[in-house]
């Protein structure tokens, strides 16, 4: 396939990333512009990162894109990306769809007339994680059945439960939550480290999710867990002959013996391979190329989509699955 050729609407944290996997994978992404709301805010992006960018909607839409990549604030994701869209355009959308049931209904009413939106949900890609789901699909701890997870918020976090119990996204469940505040001491931000000792009341949010099969989740997070050195995510998996327990797998063999196989990771801040119980589960899709967990799997996800928006592919995520993953956010709140 030919270089991807995007744009970027929205300049703030996020859109950013975007900007690092096409300067790192140029060979496949071509960022042709990103699109500000205000000269100052583009003259600035542009000197700190050597791209062109624009306030022109007009000059992006003249450069017919691939695709239209939208990170713009959580509240008018999904109303730009219908703007986007009825202009004809495959747009890959960052999390979460839209904050509201009514607006998730419109975006699947413009999926039914023809129009393209992939929201780019990309846990369930990371190195570590694709590879843990891979185990727990195997077979090797059984039927998987109950888990424990503390890696990601809301809509994130739904969309792994999923993947690692094995369940689809239109099977009913119930969800019973409750969130609580607790005093924190700071240690870091998206842009700065805070060594000064002051702190703050933080929500840590639990919740019960029982699907109608029986497979059940407990999901348990502090958004300080994202950055915080002294706040850590875990996840255990239950099976019917094992369980995985972060990266270490406890499983029965085929005599029923029980046996302990360690997720090995290769690679520091790249991960370069990932094997376990002598497979190899992971490999990099765009080889060695400096990016993060997090940038690769958006690569992934911004290189799938355009092979969706050119149509020689199919959507890496359905809507229905990121629409099931925003309602879950919506339900978890409703009963707090």
């Amino acid at each position: 396939m030919e270089r991807v050729r995007f744009i970027i609407v929205g300049s703030g944290w996020r859109s950013l990333f975007y900007v690092r996997i096409a300067k790192a994978l140029p060979q496949y992404f071509e960022l042709c512009a990103l699109l500000c709301r205000t000269e100052e805010k583009a003259n600035r992006i542009a000197a700190e990162n050597g791209i062109y960018t624009t306030i022109s909607e007009q000059e992006c839409i003249d450069m017919k894109p691939d695709l239209v990549v939208v990170a713009v604030n959580k509240a008018s994701l999904a109303e730009v990306s219908m703007h986007w869209m009825e202009m004809g355009f495959c747009v890959l959308c960052e999390t979460p769809a839209a904050m509201d049931s009514e607006t998730l209904e419109k975006l699947l009413e413009m999926e039914r007339k023809g129009a393209r939106l992939v929201i780019n949900e990309q846990y369930h890609r990371y190195p570590v994680y694709s590879s843990l789901i891979k185990i727990a699909q195997s077979g090797l701890i059984g039927e998987p059945q109950f888990l424990n997870i503390s890696v990601a918020h809301e809509y994130h976090a739904a969309s792994l439960i999923r993947a690692f119990l094995n369940v689809k996204h239109s099977e009913k469940y119930t969800v019973k939550s409750v969130t609580k505040s607790f005093l924190t001491t700071l240690t870091r931000t998206r842009y700065e480290e805070i060594t000064d000792g002051r702190t703050d009341m933080k929500n840590r949010t639990i919740a019960l999710v029982e699907f109608e099969s029986g497979k059940t989740a407990l999901y348990d997070f502090d958004s300080e867990q994202y950055r915080s050195p002294i706040r850590h995510n875990f996840l255990r998996l239950t099976g019917t002959r094992g369980e995985i327990y972060n990266n270490t797998v406890y499983y029965l063999d085929e005599n029923n013996k029980p046996q302990r196989a360690v997720l090995e990771v290769e690679g520091d801040k790249e991960i370069t391979e990932i094997g376990c119980c002598g497979n190899v589960l992971y490999t990099p899709p765009f080889g060695p190329c400096g990016l993060s967990e997090d940038e690769t799997a958006m690569a992934i996800m911004l290189f799938e989509t355009a092979k969706y928006a050119k149509k020689i592919g199919n959507s890496p995520y359905s809507l229905e699955e990121a629409v099931a993953d925003a309602e879950f956010r919506i339900r978890m709140y409703q009963n707090v």
